[in-house]
C-alpha cells in the first residue's frame, strides 16, 4: 500500500448535498433580507467555512448579522429544507472496502463538527473513520491546518496520506503540505479548477478510487 490514510472531503465528494446547501443558503439570505446569491456563487464557496464564505457571497457583514445568518442557514439546512442529500452511488461500499483493505480513513470538511457527526450517524459510516475535522475545529480550507491536525493525531507524514475532494480548496490545502491529491469531477468545481492543483487523477465515480490507490 502506497498510502496508509485516505482523507475525504464530505459535501460534494461523499454526500450529494450541494443542492440542499444552495437552496438553504438562498432561503437564509431571503429571510435575513440579503440579496439572494446565484446558485453558481453558492456552489463556488462550498468547502469553505461559512464564516469565510459569507463575505464572498454578501460582502462584509456586521458580526451580529453574520451570526444571525449562520443560525438561520443551519435551521434551514437541518430542519426546514427537504431537498434529499443522499450519499453518492458507491460511496458506502467504497468506504467499507477501503476500511476492510486496511486503509485508515478520515474526513476534513467545511461542515461544522456537529453537522459532520450528525450525517455520519445518519449514514452509518462513522465507525469506519479514524479521524474527523470540521470547519470549527481548525482554520478554513484551503489552509492545511485540518490536514496537519489529522496527520498529527494519527502520527503520519503527508507522504503517507492522500486527499480526495471535489473542490479546489480541498486540493489546495493538500498541495500546501505536499500531500498527494485526487479530484472528483461530480462535485462543485470543474476540471479546469481542479487541475490547477496538479491532482494525481480526476475520477468521475468514487468507485474508481481503489484503482488509483
Amino acid at each position: 500500500m502506497k498510502y496508509q490514510l485516505v482523507i475525504f472531503d464530505w459535501d460534494g465528494t461523499l454526500m450529494d448535498s450541494v443542492a440542499r446547501i444552495v437552496s438553504s443558503m438562498q432561503a437564509a439570505a431571503s429571510e435575513c433580507g440579503l440579496p439572494m446569491p446565484e446558485a453558481a456563487a453558492v456552489r463556488h464557496i462550498i468547502g469553505l467555512s461559512l464564516q469565510q464564505a459569507f463575505p464572498l457571497l454578501f460582502g462584509p457583514l456586521p458580526a451580529g448579522q453574520a451570526d444571525t445568518l449562520l443560525a438561520v442557514y443551519r435551521r434551514h439546512y437541518m430542519e426546514l429544507n427537504s431537498t434529499p442529500s443522499p450519499l453518492f452511488d458507491g460511496v458506502a461500499d467504497t468506504v467499507m472496502d477501503l476500511h476492510r483493505d486496511g486503509y485508515r480513513l478520515a474526513v476534513a470538511t467545511g461542515k461544522a463538527r456537529a453537522g459532520l457527526d450528525r450525517v455520519l450517524e445518519e449514514t452509518g459510516l462513522g465507525r469506519y473513520f479514524h479521524a474527523l475535522r470540521g470547519a470549527d475545529q481548525a482554520r478554513s480550507k484551503p489552509h492545511p491546518l485540518m490536514l496537519e491536525q489529522i496527520l498529527n493525531e494519527l502520527q503520519l507524514s503527508p507522504g503517507q496520506a492522500v486527499m480526495v475532494g471535489d473542490s479546489s480548496y480541498d486540493l489546495a490545502m493538500a498541495e500546501a503540505i505536499g500531500m498527494d491529491r485526487i479530484g472528483v469531477t461530480y462535485g462543485v468545481h470543474d476540471h479546469e479548477k481542479l487541475c490547477q492543483h496538479t491532482p494525481l487523477a480526476l475520477i468521475d465515480d468514487i468507485r474508481q478510487l481503489p484503482h488509483w490507490l
